[in-house]
């Protein structure tokens, strides 16, 4: 399959070879998209961080007024690139999305399903915080990188080998050495057996809803012949509208009282380009290599924001079991990309 990023269909065959010739090889993108994805995941963690952590006077910004504004410069950022796509014409993108989205309703349709599945996952992740201790809750959602490689196999007739599903085993061991508990005579919250069985049920369906719907939207991605942006729009447009319901559901009070956009600063606005960033690069990760690798590139993030905690914020204290756990992510990243070219030479992206 190539994986050419698609031409606009009023390009010339001349302007269609400069195009072609001039873009990026996939898997210079593979693996660029996914450093980038580090790199913005390790920054995201420590920003919010920041951000839920600073005091000061007046109310605190809202997370589901983040979620929203994040949604909306996703799509200016899209339709942006579409624009650019389409040679800076406004009548071009104008006929092009029209085209795509309005007079394609079925497959605008069928991101309603993704944006839908992650309105219930993230509904999902505050019961599952709201019955569980942190620790033990990063740990078990872990296993999202289990069900995604299960759904890749189903949906996707993706193949893993057996050093594939040895790196699988590594990682999900690695992550949990790594978000190991250290300190035992902390105060916790003591949690009824209920409770913590609520919010392990919690935990696994986020974990499937996750997979399934992380893999839909790749499924999706390297099946179509339009473009990543046009198709962050129609799963960005679906994503505002639940969101911004969620956001009156849940802090619709708030809202009224203080408006949506209370307590923003510089730090939230940071958070927020960030966020928004983030689902571009997924998307492009998505497209150019896969969910697993998303998977192995949000695990190395892990290790490296803890380490920025530690040199730099001067907040957490490495042990032995932390630098085991490092030892076996990063062994399981190298395992699974040994196996990315199979006996015939070509490379399944």
């Amino acid at each position: 399959m190539s994986t050419q990023a698609p031409i606009p269909a009023e390009s010339s065959d001349k302007e269609s070879s400069t195009m072609v010739s001039s873009t990026p090889h996939p898997s210079r993108l593979k693996y660029l998209s996914l450093g980038v994805l580090v790199l913005q995941t390790t920054s995201l963690v420590l920003t919010m961080r920041y951000s839920r952590t600073l005091k000061e006077d007046g109310p605190r910004y809202l997370a589901s007024s983040a979620v929203v504004t994040a949604e909306v410069l996703k799509i200016f950022t899209c339709t942006f690139l579409v624009f650019m796509e389409n040679k800076y014409s406004l009548r071009a993108m104008n006929l092009l999305l029209k085209e795509e989205i309005v007079k394609k309703p079925v497959e605008t349709m069928k991101l309603a399903v993704p944006a839908g599945i992650y309105t219930l996952q993230n509904n999902l992740l505050y019961v599952a915080l709201s019955n569980l201790d942190a620790a033990t809750y990063q740990v078990t959602y872990q296993l999202k990188i289990l069900t995604t490689a299960l759904f890749s196999i189903s949906m996707l007739g993706k193949r893993l080998g057996l050093y594939q599903w040895l790196s699988l085993l590594s990682l999900m061991a690695g992550v949990t050495l790594v978000q190991w508990p250290t300190n035992s005579t902390g105060e916790q919250k003591v949690l009824t057996v209920g409770s913590q069985v609520v919010g392990v049920v919690a935990v696994l369906m986020a974990c499937v809803s996750s997979g399934f719907a992380g893999v839909y939207f790749e499924k999706i991605l390297k099946e179509t012949k339009q473009s990543v942006w046009v198709r962050n729009i129609q799963l960005g447009l679906f994503s505002f509208l639940l969101g911004f319901l969620g956001m009156m559901v849940y802090d619709g009070q708030s809202v009224r009282q203080s408006g949506m956009f209370q307590g923003y600063n510089a730090i939230t606005w940071t958070v927020v380009v960030l966020q928004a960033v983030g689902g571009l690069v997924v998307a492009v990760v998505i497209k150019y290599a896969d969910n697993i690798l998303k998977g192995f590139a949000t695990s190395v993030s892990i290790i490296m924001s803890t380490l920025i905690s530690y040199f730099l914020l001067n907040d957490f204290h490495p042990t032995g079991v932390f630098f085991l756990g490092a030892m076996l992510v990063i062994a399981a990243t190298f395992l699974y990309g040994y196996q990315g070219k199979p006996a015939n030479g070509t490379v399944k992206v």
